[in-house]
């Protein structure tokens, strides 16, 4: 039992030691998003998202002006070591949920969550960067993912910038 502890304490230490040295300079969008919100416009929104290496475009619908942004959808699935035991299945869980907390606070993720059924599917992140590379990069930095217990697939997703659940 001291081993298996020694051995968890180990994992979670050396699972994040390079956490902040992957993520430097892959630029946050916080600071895109504060820039954003002070605009007057939405041509000038489309040119800055644009500048920052975005892929936008306008969407024009009767009366209504869209700026459409590509997002990046990040699919879990299950992956292909799934065998490690109760408490180190439950040390990367913990892991993950502080990975992909910290990805929404820093605005890189704008919505994530699990699937409600038992399907190869196991939940989704939707990324607000500007290319599929530094979406790949940051979804594998989930400890979840270095393990092998999940993988990831990741396509282009096109929404109208400020879109939310109803």
């Amino acid at each position: 039992m001291k081993r298996l502890t020694i051995g968890l304490i180990f994992l979670a230490l050396t699972g994040c030691k390079d956490y902040e040295e992957d993520i430097r300079g892959i630029p946050g969008p916080a600071e895109v998003e504060a820039a954003i919100d002070d605009l007057p416009n939405i041509d000038e929104r489309d040119r800055l998202l644009k500048e920052e290496g975005y892929q936008t475009f306008l969407y024009e619908e009767e009366d209504s002006t869209y700026l459409m942004q590509q997002y990046f959808i990040v699919f879990l699935k299950s992956g292909t070591n799934r065998a490690q035991d109760s408490a180190t299945a439950a040390v990367l869980q913990k892991q993950h949920l502080a990975h992909l907390s910290r990805m929404a606070s820093e605005g890189y993720i704008s919505l994530a969550g699990p699937l409600g059924d038992d399907g190869n599917i196991r939940g989704i992140a939707v990324y607000n960067i500007p290319t599929i590379e530094m979406a790949d990069s940051l979804a594998r930095l989930d400890p979840m993912v270095e393990a092998g217990r999940l993988e990831v697939e990741i396509h282009p997703w096109w929404a109208a910038k400020g879109s939310m659940l109803k």
